[in-house]
């Protein structure tokens, strides 16, 4: 498969992360880091993201404002994938760049995958993640695969993207938007209550 080159901006480095749900259950994917860029690719101006894996992040301690180049290939299935490109090959740091945002939202270098796991998420509303937490590290717009009946694998899985928020209780930016609705057998619907993510967070301080 032929490379794309690139070269850019870091605008937003956030997990990368693949959410399955099936009914009123749930499980994760980690798959790295998704890094969002203005910059150059193939030689045009445009704005484009990329996957990494946690070893890359782990040697290269990415953050908001540091220039990168290197090859990516296109994901081949965008329904799977909160970015435009995978696989990525000779990543180079130009420049580090200047200290993002301290405070919401948070622009600095995202903690290994392990942290966000133990930290648990609440739901984020998607326009607000879209205005206001794009580029916070705690910020996490998932590809979400459902699969509708466990039973039948005739019945088509459905796919979507959820935005979370793994960031302190205390957040002044956060707004959870509406509960979500799974899809099920037989037309049954999953209402996922308030409670999920209360649990999912309860172990946390309110500035943690």
């Amino acid at each position: 498969m032929i490379k794309s080159t690139f070269k850019g901006t870091i605008i937003s480095i956030q997990p990368r992360i693949r959410l399955t749900r099936s009914f009123d259950e749930s499980s994760h994917t980690y798959l790295g880091y998704a890094i969002k860029m203005e910059g150059e690719l193939d030689g045009e101006e445009t704005t484009f993201s990329v996957g990494i894996g946690k070893a890359a992040h782990t040697k290269h301690q990415f953050k908001v404002n540091d220039i990168v180049s290197g090859e990516c290939v296109p994901v081949p299935d965008p329904d799977m994938e909160p970015v435009n490109y995978y696989k990525v090959s000779k990543l180079n740091v130009i420049a580090k760049g200047e200290q993002g945002s301290t405070a919401s939202p948070w622009e600095l270098v995202p903690p290994v995958l392990d942290v966000y796991r133990e930290r648990g998420h609440r739901r984020l509303a998607a326009r607000t993640y879209d205005a206001k937490c794009r580029s916070c590290m705690w910020g996490c717009r998932m590809p979400v695969e459902i699969i509708v009946d466990n039973w039948n694998p005739r019945v088509p899985r459905k796919y979507r993207f959820e935005t979370f928020c793994y960031g302190p209780l205390s957040c002044k930016l956060h707004k959870p938007g509406p509960n979500r609705k799974v899809e099920g057998r037989n037309g049954m619907v999953y209402v996922e209550e308030d409670w999920v993510d209360q649990m999912a967070v309860e172990h946390r301080g309110e500035d943690e």
